[in-house]
């Protein structure tokens, strides 16, 4: 049986060992701390369908918290939109905030399980950074994930993915990515 203080996640270990050396050498950092490295992941699922039925919100939060292997937060609107029939405080979306192994768990089973069971999947867009070294994506269907059963998902929701790095500019982020195997199509 393997001892959970002994565990490391696969792509964790892969950063140590090979892709520091690699970011050190392509970049020309002269002390380790320069190296980019990956700080958290936020999953966002918005429920829109939440202004007609409370329980959709407390639906996505146990599929959220079951593909993060967290806890997922309820989101509260903080203004009334009378256009929207949104009232201040009403539950609207649930998000996690992933960081240390648990964040190197997910991006592995994101990169080599979800996103090739994505349809007519040709790679993320390379362009998606936010000009200091974060990376943003959507998933249409959270279906792909294989901790959601597909006979018990009563509506398909999408989700955000944001990916944050220490990385000062795009190419260093992008070079990250890269180097854990990112499919990007550019």
């Amino acid at each position: 049986m393997l001892d959970a203080a002994s565990y490391t996640p696969r792509l964790k270990s892969h950063y140590r060992d090979k892709v520091r050396a690699a970011l050190k050498e392509e970049f020309g950092y002269r002390n380790d701390m320069q190296i980019p490295r990956l700080d958290k992941i936020v999953l966002n699922m918005g429920v829109g369908e939440a202004v007609k039925d409370t329980k959709k919100v407390k639906n996505a939060a146990e599929e959220l918290s079951q593909i993060a292997g967290q806890k997922a937060v309820i989101t509260h609107a903080k203004k009334s939109i009378a256009s929207f029939r949104v009232r201040e405080e009403m539950p609207l979306g649930v998000k996690v905030t992933l960081r240390g192994d648990r964040m190197y768990e997910f991006l592995d089973r994101l990169i080599t399980i979800a996103l090739p069971r994505v349809r007519d999947f040709r790679g993320v867009k390379g362009t998606s950074f936010d000009g200091r070294g974060n990376y943003a994506m959507g998933l249409k269907e959270h279906i792909v994930f294989p901790e959601i059963e597909f006979d018990k998902v009563d509506e398909v929701l999408g989700m955000d993915i944001i990916i944050c790095t220490t990385a000062r500019t795009d190419a260093e982020a992008k070079s990250l990515l890269r180097h854990f195997n990112m499919p990007f199509n550019s």
